[in-house]
């Protein structure tokens, strides 16, 4: 089956809505969903976005904020264009419907997170992320122009080179392979443009926030194309996840810490400015490795959140979501303390990317958490990652829209994708166990603090591992669970790649081996295709 577009959109967060919405009055869009269309880690931010909104507040302290948090590995151009980017890209998904939340005095009512200098975090309660994709959402469904293709998983990606092997220059992206879930068939889908917004790759590891599809498509199927990847040694663990055996992956906020939450030990005692003058609202690295300290030295299972300080009025309107949750599961939060433990959440590290949202191939463009666009260096700042779906999707919008003419959809017949025939059920088996060992692998030896000895052991049995998924996909029929296990595979082996190159400790990457940081920052890049 084939179909052409214009936009071909492949992933549904924020960062694929939104460029829909920017090229759907010019073009044909698809929007291909690997899952229903409103699972995705967008929905499930709960803290908000980062903009310079108060007279109060400067792009030269949101600027600072974001390159103390990066570690000294963000690009600055990129980060200076974004936060002064960051108001108009607000203006639009205020036009888009978003509700931002208002104080009694008619204001924008602005949140403070750890690293931030100033309140400047536009929210919706503690479900801005739900709130946001739902108000994008309808504005999709309701464009004349934009088709959605829900439970359609994107395999890899089309080029010319598929089609003339000897095809001279750099490669250009045609569209994508298609695995339509329900005809369990792939559907070739043909455009000028393809954006991979597919999310980041929390999935990767045993414990994460992320939701389940999080499992590193888009940089799998970049680098399988050809383009460079780049410092994916920095999977941000978000320092609150709830500990409880009836909630694997819930976020707790870190906005519960900018109204003055603290992290307390078992002992009931407050630890975190022993790591970091400022506290629990140090940077996530900080936070994150103080955790992990203090569960190391007390032998406890988890640390604890503590807010019951302020007023219950106060807890249940600000965060209703967490509020409601909790007690759900028998947790009193306006009364008792929060089990808490770090999580795999953000990978800060991704397809390399210019301004525009280009990538190495020509026609293929890239947004949001798969991403590397320079802005986040070795440690993402709390709430800048909405900011960054909105305005690279915007820049890569306007880079479509200005070079329509220059790539033609292809004039093609279907050129086929080829799909086994043979599947044992019994080494479906064999998915799980391999999905599962990865993960527990990652959690080990590439957490939140490494050595060469756990890398080197991590890289080992990736390789074995990536040797294994590979043959097993070159036989199997297609099936959901083995092209998510071949991604997370390779998405798991280069980031080992990349933390085995870096020879020191910055931002979220800390090595017991090269605990000092280096002089010079340099970014981690892995060519597709090394000589």
């Amino acid at each position: 089956m084939l179909k052409k577009c214009d936009f071909l959109v492949i992933g549904s967060g924020l960062a694929g809505l939104s460029y829909a919405l920017k090229v759907a009055d010019q073009g044909s869009v698809m929007i291909i969903s690997k899952t229903e269309i409103s699972s995705t880690n967008t929905a499930m931010a709960q803290g908000g976005i980062a903009a310079v909104m108060s007279p109060d507040d400067s792009f030269e302290n949101h600027i600072r904020d974001t390159l103390v948090a990066g570690a000294g590995l963000c690009r600055v151009g990129i980060v200076e264009k974004v936060v002064e980017s960051a108001p108009d890209r607000i203006d639009d998904l205020i036009k888009w419907g978003v509700k931002f939340d208002f104080g009694g005095d008619k204001k924008i009512n602005l949140g403070r997170e750890g690293g931030h200098s100033h309140r400047r975090i536009l929210h919706v309660q503690d479900h801005t992320g739900a709130d946001i994709h739902a108000e994008l959402l309808k504005k999709v469904i309701a464009h004349p122009n934009i088709e959605i293709f829900e439970s359609h998983f994107a395999v890899d990606l089309i080029l010319n080179r598929d089609f003339e092997p000897r095809a001279l220059g750099s490669p250009q992206c045609l569209g994508a392979y298609v695995f339509n879930k329900a005809k369990k068939q792939i559907v070739e889908f043909y455009s000028r443009f393809t954006m991979l917004a597919t999310g980041g790759a929390g999935k990767t590891y045993l414990y994460t926030t992320n939701w389940s599809g999080a499992t590193g498509d888009g940089i799998a199927m970049a680098y399988r194309a050809g383009a460079r990847v780049a410092n994916l040694e920095f999977m941000q663990f978000h320092p609150t996840c709830l500990y409880h055996p009836g909630e694997r992956n819930f976020l707790i906020t870190e906005a519960l810490r900018g109204e003055g939450a603290e992290l307390i030990n078992n002992e009931g005692v407050a630890f975190a400015k022993k790591f970091h003058p400022q506290g629990s609202l140090a940077p996530r690295d900080i936070v994150a490795r103080s955790i992990d300290a203090e569960m190391k030295r007390s032998g406890a299972e988890c640390v604890y959140l503590d807010i019951t300080h302020r007023t219950p009025e106060f807890i249940k309107e600000r965060f209703p979501l967490i509020y409601k949750r909790c007690l759900e599961l028998g947790i009193d939060i306006t009364k008792q303390p929060i089990p808490v433990v770090p999580a795999a959440h953000y990978l800060c590290g991704g397809i390399l990317t210019d301004w525009d949202g280009c990538t190495d191939i020509r026609g293929l463009l890239t947004s949001g958490e798969n991403a590397c666009t320079g802005l986040h260096g070795a440690n993402r700042l709390a709430s800048n990652s909405l900011l960054e779906c909105l305005v690279f999707s915007h820049n890569a919008a306007e880079y479509s829209l200005k070079h329509m003419s220059e790539f033609p959809i292809a004039d093609v017949n279907e050129h086929g994708y080829k799909n086994f025939a043979y599947q044992n059920e019994d080494e479906m088996i064999v998915i799980s166990h391999m999905w599962d060992e990865i993960r527990r692998l990652m959690w080990n030896y590439v957490g939140i603090v490494r050595s060469n000895r756990r890398l080197l052991r991590a890289k080992t049995r990736l390789d074995n591992i990536l040797s294994e998924v590979q043959e097993f996909y070159g036989n199997a029929r297609l099936d959901p669970d083995i092209i998510e296990l071949r991604n997370i595979a390779l998405v798991a082996h280069l980031s080992v790649q990349c933390a085995l190159k870096r020879q020191e400790s910055r931002g979220i990457h800390y090595n017991l081996d090269f605990p000092n940081t280096n002089e010079v920052a340099v970014e981690t890049i892995i060519n597709a295709n090394p000589v």
